[in-house]
């Protein structure tokens, strides 16, 4: 296998994080109170958070406010090798999406304006050492930090549109694996890691919001797809002998990941003054995942090679993605005064095919359940905090399946994984 196989084998890696509460790598963690509902948001206009699920509702929020919250995902995941043997499973981790937003209007006014930063895309998975997919993945870190100001208008008292102009203002990636290579007089087998940070790029949330009556709201909203580049990243070898390296010069990689558009519809009934219910659904636009495109520095470390031009190569990666729909369903109870409780639950499809299954998006097919509360402390800060159990299904493929479809760099067998979520936050209303 050639230097640039194996860096093109690591370099699918990066748009293939897994994260909670959504299908591929998309996180759905961006509001506490909407967490606790099964990740409902797009018909409601509970609070500032409302400008990541419809930037339309915000304008029908009726206080300004700033909160502030954090998940802590905790993923189990297991691997059993089509081969047989024992079963492997990820090191311990928890990865943390946090949100923050802040919006300001008149109490009684027609508009608000409010800024936020979330983390709609992520992941972090380390596999245990030597495990049977190790050259396929052993770590990865995904972190993606979107930045968003939004502006929210009541054309009438029932009848509100906004926008966002959102900003990938931070990502980076940094991914690593064995590879087959002869290690020298016991020496640790070679390794690669690639590192990069995508460039600063934006895109739009567009929403409208209807409410004809106190008991019913219904809404619809648009997020648009952001592509994130990365040019100038690191390709950096470890424990690589000359006798199987080559000449291989190769030190930087370039590629563009496009984090797909969602479209969501929502309804919302309030059959009193205490209860709210809500159902929603989600589509996801993952069919952009059709193939991707890496472009590599240097020589490929084995002489001339069909296509390499100047000192660099391209290659194309299969991926296949498909569209996701995701159904969820939501309510809240205001107890007391002080005390509203939560709970929800959805189902989200897999965007991944059969036969593209990989160690770095072990997805599937998952049901959600979800519970949550808040607490007012008086008339100006409060406390949110939310519970998400996550159980996908089975997901198992031969290698058979690998070898028709021509993903051999990625490993035959079956892959099951739940994740449970806690998080908290903090909100001040004036």
């Amino acid at each position: 296998m050639t230097v640039r196989k194996l860096l093109l084998a690591g370099g699918v890696l990066l748009v293939s994080a897994s994260a909670a509460s959504a299908s591929g790598f998309q996180v759905n963690l961006n509001g506490q109170k909407n967490n606790g509902m099964g990740g409902v948001g797009v018909a409601l206009s509970l609070d500032q958070a409302a400008m990541f699920y419809n930037p339309g509702a915000l304008a029908m929020v009726r206080e300004s406010g700033v909160q502030i919250g954090a998940n802590f995902a905790f993923a189990r995941n297991a691997f059993i090798p089509e081969t047989g043997g024992g079963q492997s499973n990820l090191r311990n981790t928890t990865v943390t999406p946090a949100n923050f937003y802040a919006a300001f209007g008149p109490k009684e006014g027609k508009w608000k304006f409010g800024v936020g930063a979330y983390t709609p895309f992520g992941s972090e998975l380390h596999y245990a050492n030597n495990w049977e997919g190790r050259y396929a993945l052993t770590d990865i870190n995904l972190r993606a930090i979107f930045a968003q100001v939004t502006g929210s208008y009541a054309i009438t008292p029932q009848l509100s549109i906004g926008a966002g102009l959102v900003m990938l203002a931070y990502g980076d990636v940094d991914l690593q694996k064995d590879i087959p290579l002869a290690a020298q007089n016991g020496a640790p087998t070679p390794h690669i890691t690639l590192n990069g940070k995508a460039k600063q790029t934006f895109g739009y949330n567009v929403g409208i919001f209807f409410k004809p009556s106190d008991k019913l709201s219904v809404g619809a909203s648009y997020r648009s797809q952001v592509d994130a580049k990365i040019e100038g990243g690191d390709v950096r070898l470890r424990d690589v002998i000359a006798s199987t390296g080559g000449n291989f010069t190769a030190t930087n990689f370039s590629a563009t990941l496009p984090l797909p558009a969602t479209a969501s519809v929502g309804l919302a009934v309030m059959p009193n003054d205490k209860l709210t219910l809500s159902v929603e659904a989600n589509l996801v636009y993952w069919n952009v995942y059709h193939t991707l495109d890496f472009t590599f520095s240097g020589n490929n470390g084995y002489g001339t090679t069909p296509g390499l031009v100047g000192g660099s190569s391209t290659s194309s990666a299969k991926r296949y993605y498909q569209d996701a729909l995701c159904f969820r369903l939501g309510g809240q109870y205001k107890v007391t005064d002080g005390l509203t409780v939560r709970a929800g639950g959805f189902f989200d499809q897999s965007a991944v095919k059969d036969g593209y299954v990989s160690p770095e998006t072990p997805d599937a097919d998952r049901i959600g359940l979800t519970a949550g509360l808040s607490y007012d402390f008086g008339k100006h800060f409060g406390v949110d905090a939310s519970f998400l159990f996550e159980d996908f299904m089975k997901r198992s493929q031969s290698q058979a399946d690998l070898v028709n479809n021509g993903t051999t760099d990625r490993v035959a067998g079956t892959y099951k994984t739940t994740i449970a979520v806690p998080g908290v936050g903090l909100y001040v209303k004036f």
